[in-house]
């Protein structure tokens, strides 16, 4: 039968397979860390600072824990194809802060920092939602399913701090701004999302064997699920509610942590 959990399983007993979707993961990990840790160098708010440096610690965690994955499988990270790049895909669209503004001096201004908060609602919204779905096709399995637990319990918290800091920007008077940057984000997301899903997809075929008729299913799965949130699912990626965590990230991340050995 063809499940997410079969299809996840199919991917981790082959090593190609298996090293592609680490690689994936571990690089945009590793950027969105050095996303943060720049946006972090040039905030102004003394109380959100903090938060953002733990968010990008947070995400260097992850970019750590998929890569100690791939070395106790005896496998090295492989270059991630230009259309599986999540992050860079997303910021060609000139969703989020573009890299040359983060590699300036300049401090960012208020707008720019509820783009950031904006971008990270968006994405850690998708974040939160596929690590579920990994921790639920990796629960039996002792290592990954650690492993995705840890990650997941971190997405929840990084989303939770998005909603709580863009309620309180938009309590003092920054409401419309919020509103029409999540939805250009989310629509951009969306595209994004489907376009690195087809490209992970098709490699993933290539590897496993996949014959024709599986491949045209899960393109088809895939593109049925664009439209879905093209035209109704997006919704759920702009609501803003009070999470029920507070300060979800206002403590610092432990020094050097990663998955257990």
């Amino acid at each position: 039968m063809l499940t997410t959990r079969s299809l996840f399983n199919e991917i981790y007993l082959n090593d190609e397979a298996y090293q592609l979707f680490c690689s994936i993961a571990a690089g945009g990990e590793d950027q969105g860390g050095w996303e943060n840790e720049r946006i972090h160098s040039l905030a102004q708010d003394p109380v959100l600072a903090p938060k953002i440096a733990r968010h990008g610690a947070d995400e260097r965690k992850h970019g750590r824990i998929f890569t100690q994955l791939l070395h106790k499988r005896g496998l090295d990270k492989v270059p991630v194809p230009p259309k599986a790049d999540y992050c860079m895909l997303l910021e060609r669209q000139g969703i989020g802060l573009a890299h040359e503004r983060l590699k300036s001096d300049v401090p960012l201004a208020e707008r720019e920092i509820i783009t950031y908060l904006a971008h990270s609602r968006v994405t850690e919204q998708r974040a939160s939602e596929q690590m579920r779905q990994l921790m639920k096709a990796y629960q039996d399995n002792p290592d990954l399913g650690r492993a995705m637990q840890m990650i997941s319990a971190d997405e929840d918290n990084h989303l939770a701090y998005c909603h709580e800091e863009l309620l309180r920007l938009a309590a003092a008077g920054h409401g419309p701004y919020i509103r029409h940057t999540l939805e250009h984000i989310a629509k951009g997301e969306i595209r994004t999302h489907r376009d690195v899903g087809l490209t992970v997809m098709a490699a993933m075929g290539r590897i496993l064997g996949w014959p024709l008729p599986r491949r045209v299913v899960l393109a088809a799965g895939l593109y049925g699920l664009y439209l879905y949130e093209a035209t109704i699912g997006w919704r759920r990626m702009v609501r803003l509610r009070m999470p029920a965590r507070r300060n979800a990230l206002g403590t610092p991340a432990p020094p050097h942590a990663g998955l257990p050995h």
